[in-house]
């Protein structure tokens, strides 16, 4: 399996830079006990390590997926393989995606934004890493909207009243949810990427929403299992350390292997 090391070489200008084999290795180790959450927290700081914690919580949610679509290009490459479902056929699906079709990461707005509808003036600010959590501890979907209704709303004003923020979810108007989900969406659209795929067979489309930190762990997954064979079969063939395994370059890590096979 090709290693980190060898597409950080050909990584362009401005693409995160990758950890080495035994930093990944850290990383994958630690988020072998963690829940989604906790490896998307994992990853993140693998793509920004001179960030705190609680500066890797406060990005929005857009920006934190485009950190780590940028890692995933800088370790694993351009293209990435994606599997989906006709949804109405339930055609198996498998084709090949150019990641950089996807955008880099775009600059989010510094201050609130503001959306008017009606009588209703509602400043609010993108959601953050932290608030996309706070929603997965709800009880379901109405609560999570409450939730994130309630965290990033700035102020809201109803024909010149304020509406208190823990009271939005009753008493603000659905075109008014709606204009928010867009004024949202345009200012962080990596927040959400969703694909729209034709089936071969039936021609119909499947929106397949592509979650990066879901697929970037399992790529890792795969890559540090891969590595620890590498390791234990050079350290059984040779008697060297793990250090000293992932301190050799892929390309004389593969030879030794090719080696070990020939024997």
């Amino acid at each position: 399996m090709t290693l980190p090391g060898e597409r950080a070489e050909r990584a362009e200008r401005g693409t995160v830079a990758p950890a080495g084999p035994a930093e990944l290795l850290a990383t994958w180790e630690a988020g072998l006990v963690q829940h989604d959450a906790g490896r998307s927290l994992l990853l993140h700081r693998a793509a920004r390590p001179d960030a705190g914690t609680d500066e890797l919580l406060s990005v929005p949610v857009g920006e934190r997926e485009a950190d780590l679509l940028a890692l995933r290009r800088a370790l694993f490459g351009e293209r990435m393989q994606v599997r989906v479902e006709c949804e109405s056929c339930g055609e198996a699906m498998e084709f090949d995606l150019d990641a950089t079709l996807l955008g880099d990461r775009t600059r989010t707005p510094d201050g609130p934004l503001r959306v008017t509808e009606g009588e209703w003036v509602v400043d609010f600010r993108l959601p953050t890493v932290a608030d996309l959590a706070a929603a997965g501890t709800a009880s379901g979907p109405d609560e999570a909207r409450r939730l994130l209704l309630a965290r990033c709303t700035v102020s809201a004003v109803r024909d010149g009243r304020t509406v208190p923020a823990d009271r939005l979810a009753e008493s603000l108007p659905e075109p008014v949810q709606r204009r928010l989900a867009e004024a949202a969406g345009q200012a962080d659209p990596a927040a959400d990427v969703t694909l729209n795929v034709a089936c071969p067979e039936c021609g119909e489309a499947t929106p397949a929403e592509l979650d990066i930190s879901s697929y970037l762990w399992t790529e890792l997954d795969n890559w540090a299992r891969d590595v620890l064979l590498d390791v234990h079969l050079l350290a059984t063939a040779y008697g060297w350390s793990e250090p000293e395994i992932l301190a050799l370059s892929p390309l004389r890590r593969r030879y030794y292997l090719e080696l070990c096979a020939d024997a």
